[in-house]
């Protein structure tokens, strides 16, 4: 598929807002699920948000529901998630994946990582 690279990590005050972004440099994303995930120090990989390959289903770890928006454009090969309200412990090394399938739910049906991307929230 190619490379998929993270970017708009950062350091924000709890309550602020980061959008990152994941492009793919490679063939087109349109037939891939894709999904963020993250880990923090001493802990294992999680889903933080996932979007079906064709747009039509969404699903949030219920930590991030109402607060974070994950959105995919084919035209532009990018997949966004905009992080709203964010709290300490949102803190983590951000990835973006994809696999070929509807949608990916587990790190174990990834066929592609991008290489993270830190976001940091101070309280």
């Amino acid at each position: 598929q190619g490379d998929l690279v993270e970017s708009g990590g950062g350091l924000v005050q709890a309550g602020g807002s980061l959008r990152l972004s994941c492009a793919n440099s490679g063939r087109p994303i349109r037939p891939y699920a894709v999904a963020w995930f993250r880990q923090a120090p001493g802990q294992e990989r999680e889903l933080v948000a996932t979007i079906s390959y064709n747009n039509q289903i969404t699903h949030y770890t219920n930590s991030v529901k109402g607060r974070f928006t994950i959105s995919r454009d084919n035209a532009k090969n990018t997949v966004d998630l905009q992080m709203d309200n964010l709290k300490p412990e949102d803190t983590a090394v951000y990835y973006c994946a994809s696999a070929s399938t509807t949608i990916l739910l587990k790190s174990e049906s990834v066929d592609y990582w991008g290489q993270g991307t830190q976001v940091t929230v101070s309280s």
